[in-house]
């Protein structure tokens, strides 16, 4: 049957992560793991204020053993955790064995403490069908950039992306067009990026009178094109609607997708991987996909990451772009992350592929397991391999 064929196709590939938030061994205590870093993961933590009547400055001055003892009480045995992020931690544990019963709280700290971490991470690599991350590495991050300037030998299953966020977004920089040349120049040859990225509000306007269209046209822009790498854009972001919650405290906007249009039609040359945030964006960017062959959306990201929108977004692409898109990415802050977010895009995304292809036989078509290994492996590797040599 299609379905069986999609499915183990599906979990027997081997994808690669093309936007994460975790970090190579190499970067120490940057790296997140474990599970009182999964249960303090923000999303829970805004699920904990809206069941708890802890309050946030209350919660924010324990230590991260309280926090995470508190979490679990309130989301996972006081309440079922049938949300997407709760019911991920329950399939952390299931995968490494771990009982998520009320008492194995302490049998999980003990097995992840008991964890070499080199023979953990290529062990949840394993579990999450993932052979290679791409990092989220920010050169003006005082705790990254010595690491930077000093030079290291990067574990060749993490790639950098090269994060102007606070270049772009931050008016205190102030960094001339010269000058941002120059710091992206030195930034790429220390860092050998597949990528930059900038995450941008729902307010962002191109072209526009104001500093970041400055730098974008006159440093971002040519950078990109002369190391022949893509400019990731992630829009529609609300930061800090309730400052109060700290990271959990971010919302969602609805983003001009006339913005995109202009710089794809202005800079043709230029690789543009795309993602926006807000469900409403979805048709009008798809719609924008089919006008520019320079423009790659990629992801269901943050607060669409969840099945049923997965689902709806992947289905509206497929009908309107074929297999020419990025489904999914991780989006992983934590290690163990990745087995969960993995498992659920795969989850996910059998029935739509199996869907597309019934269809496909009903009008009169022939499918394969090998034409399904081919649109797999285009959708989840060689689109985002065709953009950047690096990523080969």
């Amino acid at each position: 049957m299609l379905a069986d064929v999609v499915k183990d196709v599906l979990d027997s590939s081997s994808f690669t992560d093309i936007h994460t938030h975790l970090y190579a061994p190499e970067f120490g205590a940057l790296g997140l793991w474990g599970i009182d870093e999964l249960l303090t993961y923000h999303y829970l933590e805004a699920e904990l204020f809206r069941f708890s009547r802890v309050a946030p400055e209350q919660y924010f001055a324990m230590s991260k053993t309280q926090q995470a003892d508190l979490i679990w009480r309130t989301l996972f045995i006081e309440n079922s955790p049938i949300s997407e992020a709760a019911r991920g931690v329950i399939a952390v544990l299931q995968a490494f064995g771990l009982d998520a019963n009320a008492s194995s709280l302490k049998q999980a700290r003990e097995f992840f403490r008991s964890q070499g971490f080199e023979d953990h991470l290529t062990n949840v690599l394993r579990i999450a069908g993932i052979d290679s991350v791409v990092m989220t590495n920010d050169p003006l991050d005082p705790a990254e950039a010595p690491l930077w300037r000093d030079g290291f030998t990067c574990d060749a299953r993490f790639r950098p992306a090269l994060r102007l966020d606070r270049l772009l977004n931050d008016p205190a920089q102030h960094f001339p067009t010269a000058e941002a040349r120059q710091f992206l120049a030195t930034c790429a040859q220390r860092m050998q990026p597949v990528y930059m990225a900038v995450s941008l509000p729902d307010t962002f306007r191109f072209p526009a009178e104001d500093q970041r269209t400055r730098l974008l046209i006159d440093a971002v822009l040519p950078a990109c094109l002369d190391l022949n790498i893509p400019l990731a854009l992630m829009i529609g972001v609300r930061r800090q609607v309730n400052p109060g919650i700290r990271l959990a405290g971010d919302s969602v906007g609805l983003a001009d997708m006339r913005a995109v249009e202009a710089l794809c039609r202005d800079f043709p040359e230029n690789k543009f991987l795309v993602t926006v945030l807000s469900r409403e964006n979805q048709h009008e960017f798809c719609v924008l996909a089919r006008k520019f062959a320079n423009l790659m959306p990629f992801g269901c990201w943050w607060f669409l990451n969840n099945g049923s929108i997965v689902e709806e977004m992947t289905r509206e692409r497929i009908e309107m772009l074929g297999t020419s898109f990025i489904p999914q990415h991780s989006d992983a802050r934590i290690l163990e992350q990745l087995i969960y977010k993995w498992r659920n895009t795969r989850r996910t995304l059998a029935p739509v592929l199996t869907r597309s292809y019934e269809l496909l036989v009903e009008d009169g078509a022939t499918v394969t397991r090998a034409q399904v290994e081919r649109d797999v492996q285009q959708m989840f590797r060689r689109n985002f391999q065709q953009l950047t040599p690096e990523a080969r």
